[in-house]
């Protein structure tokens, strides 16, 4: 437990990769896993949380790539890779939405898709480019106490319900409540 009163440590900030405003009322922060399929679910979920509630909720987004998925390292750095050109969330979305294709071809072939140079995209998984950053998001997560994918936050305190669009509304609907921000 973070000094402050929150689970999640540290709390977002400017090295993060944020869909949507850190001043949001709401800060939903998901500690993922690529090739893990409870994470593609939550991906939906939280792909419909966002449209409803739009800027009134930002997500934030930390890797956590698990050992137990044979792709999801690569899938990362790919994702790391297709950030550093400015396209984090296209291939973050590329990736969910295929990911029982992430083989290396496929990779290069969403970062093509995308905009970003696929060649770039290997040669940053070949040589683990972006491991630091991606280790970063995992101590953070160790951290935060974590223990498996997906793991969501919000405002800082870890959320331990279903990962539906009702439930995850529900703790929403009361953290705008105490911002005194309507639904």
């Amino acid at each position: 437990m973070a000094q402050d009163g929150t689970d999640l440590i540290p709390e977002p900030g400017a090295a993060d990769h944020v869909r949507g405003s850190l001043d949001a009322p709401v800060v939903l922060t998901e500690y993922g896993d690529f090739e893990c399929p409870y994470c593609g679910e939550a991906f939906e979920v939280i792909e419909r949380v966002l449209a409803t509630y739009g800027d009134r909720v930002a997500l934030v987004f930390r890797e956590f790539p698990l050992s137990m998925h044979p792709h999801a390292m690569a899938a990362a750095e790919a994702a790391e890779a297709a950030g550093h050109a400015g396209k984090f969330w296209e291939m973050h979305d590329a990736l969910y939405r295929h990911q029982r294709a992430l083989a290396p071809h496929d990779l290069r072939g969403y970062a093509e898709a995308i905009g970003v140079d696929g060649a770039a995209v290997e040669t940053a998984i070949r040589t683990n480019a972006y491991r630091a950053r991606i280790e970063r998001d995992v101590a953070s997560g160790n951290d935060s106490g974590i223990e498996g994918t997906p793991a969501l936050f919000v405002n800082g305190f870890a959320y331990d319900d279903e990962i539906t669009v009702e439930a995850l509304g529900d703790v929403i609907d009361r953290a705008l409540a105490a911002h005194d921000v309507k639904r």
